[in-house]
């Protein structure tokens, strides 16, 4: 198996789209899908959907592994979304364009037409992707608030959104981040983000950064209200009691008016770079934590995460994972959490892909300190609840796949090994990757591979529902190799599992009868 090279970062833009909307314009999303053979086709990731734009410039980067000695063939598909669903065949087709990911990292930025079909374009429209190589793992946080802006709405205040600009090599404005958008409020107050730093400036504390403040209008219409330009220097003086403010300047407004001061004050509350964790994970700075995200882009926590994940994301019909973290301090309160959702959305955990888990992840690191104990019996009754849910369909619909990667300290055995014998009742099964050179003994005795595993009150597991695998062991071995033994029990596991139940496989719809 190739080694990854890198992690390139893809930004998307496009020009002079179909329109499909009657009375406003498309409310276009574009999709990255990677050729796995033949005619097959893999989404990778997708950017946001933007409202009421024929010249989208999309603030989601999509990311995807790079190797230099294999041909990646892309696809690159823009849709008009007019639903809530994750599902892109009931939205409209605004064209789309296959090419390399080669060809991208070669010329950096390509602009491509789009075509509804081979062929055949799809009016004038255009799509840009640009790529950037990503070498630094570091994070900004930033705090903004505002004040006095300008009154653009006729019948209210303004509807205030900030986007970020950073300048390219050869001197182009690349949007970097776009915030939400504050209703009918002239002194907003932004929620805090983090951008990747390299995204945010490209590394490059001196680089100019253009800040936009616009007024939204649904129609797509937005007003500009002011703009500067800074850089992440200037910002960092920003912390404490030390706020940095900028005046926000409207240009037409500028050259108009004699008197003209500002459109309105922008100030940085806060600025920071970098990541401050503890845990018996180490510090994820130090090449010596588990969590180090080395320069290729990887760590073990990663690899495990692709290797598994994706061989068992294609028995998911909707692709919609939830991932969740445990043993760590979770802001605001900094409590300690042992099932808090990566996405820190607890109503909606769900990650789009593998790559959703990954993104989720990174993003997570930052923004949780490390920290113990080390509990497995939380998650594990967390998924129970849903496994013991869909018992109740009284069919061999829905089988569920727990993954857990861990450093092998665990603290709460005997309530873990109560979690498991009661699982092993439930459609589920228990996969654990142990990373690290810990003492995983007591991962060896939860997998039962020695004999049945029972409570600490006697009470035996119904059947075998935990494979543990140490990561170690596949350092140098193909990424296959991994992913094929910790899925090698689950067929079996989950047969036996239906088997005991007494319910036949279902027969899906078309499939031919026996």
């Amino acid at each position: 198996m190739a080694q990854c090279v890198t992690k390139v970062e893809l930004s998307i833009s496009c020009e002079n789209l179909i329109d499909k909307d009657v009375g406003s314009k498309s409310d276009p999303l574009c999709v990255l899908l990677q050729n796995v053979g033949g005619d097959q086709w893999a989404e990778l990731d997708r950017t946001e959907k933007i409202k009421n734009c024929q010249k989208p410039e999309f603030s989601k980067k999509l990311l995807i592994d790079y190797y230099f000695e294999k041909v990646q063939k892309l696809k690159f598909g823009v849709y008009d979304i007019d639903n809530k669903s994750f599902d892109l065949n009931d939205d409209d087709y605004l064209g789309g364009v296959e090419c390399t990911l080669g060809q991208i990292v070669s010329s950096k930025t390509l602009t491509r037409p789009l075509e509804l079909k081979k062929g055949k374009p799809a009016g004038k429209g255009t799509i840009t992707i640009s790529a950037e190589e990503i070498k630094d793992t570091r994070v900004v946080s930033l705090e903004i608030e505002a004040q006095n802006l300008d009154k653009k709405d006729f019948l209210g205040k303004s509807d205030p959104f900030l986007e970020f600009y950073k300048q390219s090599d050869g001197g182009k404005w690349q949007l970097v981040y776009r915030s939400e958008v504050i209703k009918n409020n002239l002194n907003p107050c932004w929620r805090k983000f983090s951008v990747p730093l390299q995204t945010f400036c490209g590394g490059d504390f001196n680089n100019p950064i253009k800040v936009h403040c616009t007024d939204y209008d649904s129609d797509g219409s937005h007003d500009l209200i002011g703009s500067f330009e800074t850089n992440l220097s200037q910002l960092q003086k920003a912390g404490g009691s030390s706020l940095v403010e900028f005046e926000c300047i409207h240009p037409g407004k500028k050259q108009k008016k004699k008197s003209y001061k500002n459109s309105g004050i922008v100030r940085i509350k806060s600025c920071k770079v970098g990541i401050d964790f503890t845990g018996s994970n180490g510090d994820p700075k130090s090449p010596d934590s588990l969590h180090y995200i080395s320069p290729n882009g990887i760590n073990e926590y990663l690899t495990a995460i692709w290797s598994v994940g994706n061989v068992v994301q294609d028995y998911d019909t909707d692709k919609l994972f939830p991932a969740f973290g445990f043993g760590a301090q979770v802001p605001p309160n900094w409590q300690v959490s042992h099932e808090f959702a990566l996405n820190f959305n607890p109503n909606n955990p769900y990650c789009r892909g593998i790559q959703g888990i990954v993104d989720a992840y990174r993003q997570a690191l930052p923004q949780v300190r490390l920290y113990g104990p080390t509990n497995f019996s939380p998650i594990i009754n967390h998924v129970a609840r849903f496994a013991a849910q869909s018992v109740q369909q009284g069919t061999a619909a829905q089988y569920y796949v727990l993954l857990i990667i861990t450093d092998g300290e665990i603290t709460d055995l005997d309530q873990t090994r109560q979690a498991i014998v009661n699982a092993s009742k439930l459609p589920m099964s228990v996969i654990i990757v142990g990373v690290g050179n810990a003492d995983f003994k007591a991962m060896e005795f939860l997998d039962g591979d020695n004999g049945v595993l029972k409570s600490l009150t006697g009470e035996p597991a119904a059947r075998d529902i935990v494979q543990f695998v140490p990561f170690r062991q596949f350092l140098s071995a193909p990424r296959e190799a991994l992913s094929q033994t910790v899925l090698a029990e689950v067929p079996k596991q989950l047969v036996s599992y239906y088997k005991m139940q007494g319910w036949a496989p279902v027969k899906l719809p078309g499939a031919k009868q026996e």
